[in-house]
């Protein structure tokens, strides 16, 4: 799967954020590690998701603005 990722470069290293997965981010002391580091941060992420929702009930609705 791909995602795409956003990639900011600061004094401290470089920090990572994926828009498509609220509240995943990581970081790194340059871009390689940072890519990295954000490859298992999304693993985790995905794996937390699919075991808090395997026991529940899900819909899929629509929803107007």
């Amino acid at each position: 799967m791909k995602y795409k990722v956003l990639l900011k470069r600061s004094e401290e290293g470089v920090s990572v954020s994926c828009p498509g997965l609220p509240g995943c981010w990581s970081q790194g002391e340059n871009e390689e590690e940072a890519l990295e580091n954000i490859r298992d941060a999304i693993r985790e992420y995905l794996e937390a998701r699919d075991e808090m929702l395997k026991d529940g009930e899900m819909r899929e609705v629509e929803v107007r603005v």
